[in-house]
């Protein structure tokens, strides 16, 4: 952010700690004091390469958040001007099965579609690799990006719209190349036979998850053709969740910003997960098993997406903490295998899911005391099965518009069945399947910092409405020495109550690490534990939120 100081104009970082860099005077790409620019730095001194807006605008921070982790916001010219053209290839013709997508109201790349025929399934994902080569330049740029980085209001995609948002998407009444998973199911969520094919499909209809929701629930009417393929898969969806057994059970939201015209948050809703969505996520997870295994009975190089069986430690730390909260906990051998200890993980997820429906608390702190006893997720070429579903053979195949892995996993699939000679190799796997995970790892924090601004900058406009003094209703969602995370109003701000601002005592960790505990009077501030509070400092820019106690 530009700053004077004296009779200069410099340059102070925002998002971190970091020197003042002094401009070149004429230099400033029409951007003054307390405008947020980007600097490069050149032969003769730094420079204002771009001007990105105001610190106080909500949009104009998120985007200067994402070029300040590192992410172009535009692609190189080499892949922005190649030409959008699939290679040639033998096609089934599914065009007249009754298809149909469902997603997020503003979703905008289509990459799976359903249909049901009978006892037949079919899961549709959009044949990215007929547009995406190895060894081109628009490969290169997906493998560098590894994954679409998706904030309010903005995304980052993998690969250009001219692909993402066009040529590779599901949209209704448009043929389009996919690669098809068809499956004959028995009444039980049994697959009786697999078959997959390169085919090209024209989706009927652009389903929403709210439109489905009222469907499923009696005010929405089902059209045809897609009506009674949609009631199909809502059994075949229900067949295969009262069949999976051993699978974590953590249900969380995500947040969903509305902006004004000026780039102000203007509200924000939480993205419950619904019949619809689950309807959807059982299908992918059957389509995404049966290509794993496929590939892993025939030794395909290709990317697992593993989630290896926890460490026993580990779930016993988490049984002890949760035991000290008074949260209800499974039975547990002494000497516990991974195995059992996955198995024990997955009981404790259930048990509480049920505690947070009928306390109507912890819904945030109690899944992730689960989710940091087990093992990271990650890809790799070694399939080590998947814990968190209880899946003995699992890839990522239904989202290669947005995720570099999946992309593999078709190339792989489609080499093997003859269909293309873009096998992948097997000796890169390794890296890509590190670079991958790390590419992943970064999104998510982006992601995360980028709610926390937006977030703060509503919490501001909020408290312009309401007395400085007049408490938040909130719940302590994470403890560490230095005070209590607390989550708090209907809209989900997040803060920090520190030590040094609790008043009355002194309060320290406890040996479960699930709460401080004051010396003297021994009261508690747990995990999952109610708490007024009030906001002391609101730092937008940043997302960060100082809490204090109420008088």
């Amino acid at each position: 952010m530009l700053a004077k100081r004296g009779k200069f104009v410099v340059a102070e970082p925002l998002f971190r700690r970091g020197e003042r860099i002094a401009l070149r005077p004429r230099d400033k790409k029409g951007a003054g004091p307390g405008d947020m620019v980007l600097v490069g730095q050149g032969k003769q001194g730094a420079r204002v390469v771009r001007k990105l807006g105001s610190p106080e605008v909500a949009r104009d921070v998120v985007e200067a958040l994402m070029l300040d982790r590192g992410l172009r916001r535009q692609f190189p010219r080499a892949v922005s001007e190649s030409e959008v053209e699939p290679i040639a290839a033998k096609r089934r013709d599914l065009t007249d099965l009754p298809t149909f997508t469902i997603d997020p109201n503003d979703a905008k790349d289509f990459d799976d579609a359903i249909s049901v025929e009978g006892d037949r399934l079919w899961v549709h994902i959009a044949d990215v690799s007929a547009f995406v080569r190895p060894g081109s330049a628009l490969d290169d740029e997906a493998l560098r990006r590894g994954t679409s980085t998706y904030v309010p209001g903005a995304v980052e995609p993998m690969l250009p719209e001219s692909i993402s948002n066009e040529a590779c998407s599901l949209k209704p009444e448009v043929v389009r190349p996919v690669v098809s998973v068809e499956m004959e199911m028995s009444a039980g969520g049994d697959v009786r036979s697999v078959s997959f094919h390169r085919a090209e499909i024209r989706s009927d209809a652009r389903l929403t998850y709210e439109q489905v929701d009222r469907i499923f629930a009696g005010p929405g009417k089902a059209q045809a053709p897609w009506g009674e393929p949609l009631m199909r898969a809502r059994k075949i969806a229900q067949a295969l969740a009262d069949k999976r057994t051993g699978a974590l059970e953590v249900n969380s939201t995500e947040p969903s910003f509305e902006f004004d015209g000026r780039g102000n948050v203007a509200a924000v809703g939480r993205e419950v997960q619904t019949e619809s969505h689950r309807l959807i996520e059982h299908l992918m997870i059957l389509a995404n098993e049966q290509v794993a295994a496929y590939l892993a009975e025939r030794r395909v190089p290709t990317l697992y997406r593993v989630h290896e069986k926890p460490d026993p430690p580990a779930v016993e730390w988490m049984l002890q903490r949760l035991q000290s909260l008074g949260i209800p906990t499974p039975p547990a051998p002494k000497n516990m295998s991974p195995q059992q200890a996955g198995d024990v993980a997955a009981a404790a997820s259930s048990l509480i899911a049920e505690h947070v429906r009928r306390t109507g608390q912890g819904s945030r702190a109690l899944p992730v005391m689960v989710l940091r006893a087990l093992k990271p997720a990650y890809y790799g070429p070694k399939n080590l099965g998947h814990a968190g579903l209880a899946s003995p053979r699992y890839c990522h195949f239904t989202s290669p518009i947005r995720r570099y892995p999946d992309l593999v996993v078709h190339r792989a699939l489609l080499a093997s069945l003859g269909l293309d000679d873009a096998a992948p190799r097997a000796d890169q796997m390794p890296d890509t399947g590190e670079h991958a995970s790390a590419m992943e790892r970064e999104a998510m924090v982006i992601e995360r910092d980028a709610d926390d601004v937006c977030l703060s900058f509503l919490l501001e406009r909020t408290l312009r409405e309401r007395e400085p003094s007049e408490p938040f209703a909130g719940e302590i969602v994470g403890v560490i020495g230095a005070g209590v995370f607390v989550e708090f109003g209907e809209e989900g701000f997040e803060g920090m109550l520190p030590v040094r601002r609790m008043r009355g005592d002194y309060f320290v960790l406890n040996q479960e690490e699930t709460g401080l505990v004051g010396e003297r009077t021994g009261r508690a501030l747990r995990l999952g534990d109610p708490i007024e509070v009030v906001v002391d400092r609101v730092d937008a820019p940043r997302g960060r939120v100082d809490l204090v106690e109420p008088d």
